[in-house]
């Protein structure tokens, strides 16, 4: 190994005897072996620190740490902390990342300077029955791969599925790491980075087998509930719209219904001002203005948030507004 590794992967695991040792071994036969593995336990109770210590034994690239505080975002920093390498990357203890993720990921870093933060698509592998809206997502954001693509598109879900993330070690020395809170800390950590002006890319090819097992956080803690989402989006909406929106802080909201309208609440929160709202439903009513979507007037009159969840719905509204000329990141937004 050598004294300065390239990439410094960052592991935390957290009671995962059955997938540790099968996503460790995908990392230690990366087609690139210059590289450094940081396990994190964060306070296991089952078998897996025993796995972990034993594979550390056979590979000197392998690093065991402990993190008594709980937490993702407190494990994934204190790998962080440690991290020696030029590039700094992500993995979860259920993974499989695929041989050569590691080399394409840090080749297309060396080859495009202007870009800070690199993932690339998934192939998904479910391990429940109620999979849809994980099958949705997983289809969503192997859709896109550009900066521009990313940057329109983070205001909907995390535009990069996190085990993928491989990024500059300056970035988190300049805007630090996870924070933790009562919210997603891997999609916060993607929203401040854009919200800083990083540059994202994704490689468009599946280097990593997501696995979605019902003990997956994302299915299991509060912090990842579409109102935890709703909320950080809202704090870096704020900001993004100050910048981009022509109406600030006015805005229009899409969609008229009860639960859209208490989420439209984080965004009155952080200073932004319904006008109104757009809905499909001609009687619908509320407090404030309310049109029926065909009622829009020409674009350059109002800026609209898009925040209906219903699957098929965002498309349908996007079509719909780029049909009437509006221009997405000038008009309108996507957020549902």
């Amino acid at each position: 190994m050598s004294k300065n590794p390239e990439i410094s992967l960052i592991l935390p695991f957290y009671n995962a005897e059955d997938t540790l040792e099968a996503a460790i071994k995908s990392i230690l036969n990366q087609s690139l072996n210059d590289f450094e593995i940081l396990l994190i336990d964060n306070n296991s109770t089952d078998n897996s620190t025993n796995i972990a210590q034993k594979l550390a034994l056979t590979d000197l690239r392998i690093q065991l740490l402990f993190e008594t505080k709980q937490g993702v975002a407190n494990a994934m920093n204190c790998g962080l902390k440690k991290a020696r390498g030029k590039f700094l990357a992500r993995m979860d203890a259920d993974d499989i990342a695929h041989p050569n993720r590691l080399e394409k990921q840090v080749a297309y870093l060396k080859k495009n300077t202007e870009i800070g933060f690199v993932g690339s698509e998934v192939e998904y592998v479910p391990h429940n029955k109620n999979t849809a809206g994980f099958s949705r997502f997983v289809d969503w954001a192997n859709s896109f791969h550009t900066p521009e693509e990313i940057e329109l598109n983070r205001f909907i879900e995390i535009p990069i599925v996190n085990p993928t993330i491989l990024f500059r070690r300056e970035l988190f020395e300049k805007y630090g790491g996870c924070f933790d809170g009562d919210f997603p800390e891997d999609y916060e950590m993607q929203l401040r980075y854009l919200n800083a002006g990083v540059k994202m890319a994704k490689l468009p090819e599946q280097l990593l087998e997501w696995h979605d097992y019902s003990s997956r956080l994302t299915r299991c803690d509060e912090r990842y509930s579409t109102e935890a989402f709703f909320r950080v989006k809202a704090k870096y909406f704020n900001s993004w719209s100050v910048i981009n929106n022509p109406f600030h802080p006015n805005i229009w909201v899409w969609g008229a219904g009860r639960k859209t309208r208490q989420r439209a609440k984080f965004l009155e929160n952080m200073g932004l001002v319904i006008k109104g709202y757009i809905d499909i439903k001609k009687s619908k009513t509320t407090t404030k203005p309310t049109l029926h979507f065909t009622e829009i007037p020409n674009r350059g009159q109002l800026f609209i948030v898009q925040m209906v969840t219903k699957p098929g719905a965002r498309k349908l509204i996007k079509d719909f507004l780029l049909k009437a000329d509006y221009l997405e990141g000038e008009d309108f937004i996507l957020m549902g």
